[in-house]
């Protein structure tokens, strides 16, 4: 499997739907999606650029999880957290802009993102998790004042 369009039809993508799809390299997901599931995108080693709709309000724990390749994603308004893992070992990510809407950044939701070196971090932002940017060498970071919780090793 190297690409799909998934039919307008499809309002959710389920938790592990296309996990360890190695060659799945682009995907259009449509409009009228609002949920993208656990692990729905994780180990698509090839997969490179993602557009998430901008209904989606929630994407959840593992969803591109160990995505090497993945260069660029654009989140939605909508989303209001970044979960677990979410972006854990997406080592090609180069910069990651994050809506005004998120609130907090999960437990290692950059984690080993090496290529990470820019990221915008709204106000919004009142927390973020352990190890959310552990071993993220290159990213240079200005924290902003309403930020309340940082976990231990957020930055390790």
């Amino acid at each position: 499997l190297k690409s799909i369009t998934i039919p307008e039809s499809v309002s959710f993508i389920r938790k592990y739907a296309f996990s360890g799809c190695s060659s799945l390299s682009s995907i259009t997901i449509p409009e009228r999606v609002t949920s993208i599931g656990e692990g729905a995108f994780s180990c698509c080693s090839s997969l490179e650029s993602i557009t998430i709709p901008e209904r989606v309000t929630t994407i959840e724990d593992n969803a591109f999880y160990a995505c090497p390749s993945l260069e660029s994603i654009t989140l939605p308004a909508g989303v209001t957290s970044i979960g677990e893992s979410v972006f854990c070992c997406c080592s090609s990510l180069e910069s990651f802009t994050i809506p005004e809407s998120v609130t907090s950044i999960g437990e290692s939701a950059f984690e080993g993102c090496t290529s990470l070196s820019s990221i915008t971090i709204p106000d919004s932002v009142t927390s973020i998790g352990d190890r959310a940017f552990a071993h993220c060498k290159n990213l240079s970071k200005e924290l902003r004042d309403r930020i309340e919780a940082i976990a231990p090793n957020a930055f390790a």
